[in-house]
């Protein structure tokens, strides 16, 4: 799919001249209870389980009153806030709020320092009731302004007030036989569980984990009793790049096919990678993938598999249900190398509006799927979704995300722990690839028309982290074709051998860039061609005379 910086184009996503973002900081009618509170101070080996036992408070309590957004990543010296407790730290004095009367479901605004746990408790319903209401996959991840569906009804009676938990002795609990596992890439819990002989839900509450399927790579998990529960076993499929993510040993070459119709063609303009797209939607099964992807690989090619939505303008998106294909995707027999997680999901086309969050992404997206890819194979690369190269919104909304904002909030959410590879879409270059001006629609500088400054764009905001993976690299030359569609004017003066010379070049380049690992043509073969609206033949290599001046350039690129 192609997007441009700075125009209208058939998609609605630029229709949007005005963007108004409304967040409700307090809500009318909501009860404050006022609570005696004290402070501790993290030591190491301490989690927020054992706090909340020494202190008899909840999890959840201690989540709230610190604005926690991760409860399994607090650090050595941090003070938290101990909530219903006197200044000893002794016992709890709980006063019970009164939760507000139900209502009719409703919506609310997550305002800065929510949780899900205090938000549950302002409508007087189950923190479950909201994450089912809302498919969360982890309840402790959620966003500011973030729209949460309030599940209610009238008449009803309010949820019956949990009894304050018994105060635990305030000295520490006597010691266990336990020992410590750092989180490495492809570790899941149950996998984790079962090298330790010791179950899931033990470690889960060992460790104060509030959602099994969201560990993140270098956390220290606390195994208890694993002395006395057997002796630890090896993994079943143990990681075999304990020493960091997967990588494409180079800068790999590769081109986008439907069917792979011509893998003598691409073999010899040097490609050893083929990437496919498939749309997913309800209902669809991993192994209807199979085919493609052996079909692949008995073709000599590495297999990127790129699983974007089958909707455009969705309205919601089933996270599980997306999670779980993945899943079945890597636990394939014959598996593919690599999978990209989704697809341009900073615009409307491809996610919900007014949903359009990086955080939101990385939390309930990326991570969890590399979790399953890893868990399931670990052989296996994860490449995040490519952002739309766009410079439209001016920064981020939740109607849309220029790219260069969008991934610096997936950074700063985390999401390098949870990608082998950052996906990047370069498909509005009408110059060389060497410049940085001249482009025929640019009256701004913007970078995404070019590609030098996309890749400093794209690698300053990772900080250099995580390599780069162009899973869409195209020129569009709609020369012996009818027309050139209105939003795609910039490229009506590129010619057939400019399209093949760029395409070397800028191949050229990455191959000489350590920051890039992957280059995918975008594309070989397509034959779809709208004067009026997409033009994707125009980027095909094989031209509509069946010839491929691209070939013969980006074979000499690689030294074939």
């Amino acid at each position: 799919m192609i997007t441009i910086p700075n125009l209208r184009t058939n998609k609605r996503l630029f229709i949007y001249l005005l963007v108004i973002t409304v967040m409700s900081l307090f809500l009318l009618g909501s009860t404050t209870s006022v609570y005696a509170q004290s402070t501790h101070t993290v030591a190491p080996g301490e989690t927020l389980y054992s706090i909340s036992r020494r202190y008899g408070v909840s999890i959840n309590d201690l989540i709230a009153a610190n604005s926690l957004i991760n409860p399994n990543f607090i650090k050595v010296g941090q003070v938290i806030t101990i909530p219903g407790t006197d200044d000893s730290g002794g016992g709890t004095e709980n006063p019970t709020p009164t939760p507000p009367t139900p209502t009719e479901g409703r919506t609310h605004v997550v305002a800065f320092g929510q949780t899900v746990a205090s938000i549950s408790r302002l409508y007087g319903i189950t923190i479950n009731d909201i994450a089912s209401a809302n498919q969360l996959l982890n309840v402790n991840l959620i966003y500011v302004g973030q729209v949460l569906n309030i599940p209610g009804s009238s008449g009803g009676t309010p949820a019956p007030a949990q009894p304050a938990p018994t105060p635990a002795p305030t000295t520490d609990p006597p010691p266990t036989s336990n020992t410590t596992h750092t989180v490495a890439p492809g570790d899941t819990l149950g996998a984790i569980a079962s090298r330790y002989n010791v179950t899931v839900q033990s470690i889960v509450s060992a460790n104060g984990l509030l959602s099994a399927n969201l560990i993140y790579v270098g956390q220290v998990l606390t195994i208890p009793g694993a002395s006395g529960g057997g002796t630890a076993q090896p993994p079943a499929n143990p990681n075999p790049n304990p020493g960091g993510p997967v990588t494409t040993n180079g800068t790999a070459l590769g081109g986008q096919t439907h069917t792979l119709a011509n893998p003598g063609t691409m073999k010899d303009a040097g490609m050893t990678w083929v990437k496919f797209q498939h749309k997913w939607g309800a209902g669809n099964n991993p192994a209807d993938l199979q085919g493609r992807i052996s079909n692949g690989h008995a073709n000599g090619f590495k297999v990127l598999l790129s699983i974007p939505g089958a909707n455009t303008y969705p309205s919601s998106i089933d996270f599980n249900g997306y999670i779980e294909f993945l899943r079945g995707v890597a636990s394939l027999q014959d598996p593919p190398d690599a999978i990209e997680v989704w697809n341009e999901m900073n615009i409307d086309f491809e996610w919900p509006l007014g949903q359009i969050n990086p955080t939101s992404y990385v939390n309930n997206m990326l991570a969890p799927a590399y979790n399953a890819i890893k868990g399931a194979n670990s052989n296996i690369m994860v490449i995040s979704g490519a952002p739309a190269p766009t410079g439209f919104f001016g920064g981020c909304t939740g109607n849309g995300c220029d790219d260069d904002a969008y991934i610096r909030g997936i950074a700063a959410a985390g999401a390098a722990r949870y990608m082998d590879c950052m996906g990047v879409h370069f498909n509005a270059g009408a110059t060389s690839p060497s410049a940085t001006t001249g482009h025929p629609a640019d009256s701004t500088g913007h970078y995404s028309w070019y590609y030098g400054p996309m890749v400093n764009t794209y690698s300053a905001a990772l900080g250099r982290s995580v390599p780069l993976c162009f899973t869409e690299v195209g020129y569009l030359s709609t020369n012996g074709y009818s027309g050139t569609p209105p939003a795609f004017a910039w490229a009506s003066g590129t010619s057939v051998d400019q399209h093949a010379q760029w395409l070397a070049e800028a191949y050229r380049l990455a191959a000489n860039d350590s920051r890039v690992s992957m280059f995918i043509v975008f594309n070989v073969d397509f034959t779809f061609f709208a004067a009026d609206g997409d033009p994707q033949a125009g980027y095909a290599i094989i031209r509509p005379d069946g010839s491929c001046p691209a070939c013969a350039t980006l074979k000499a690129a690689t030294g074939g």
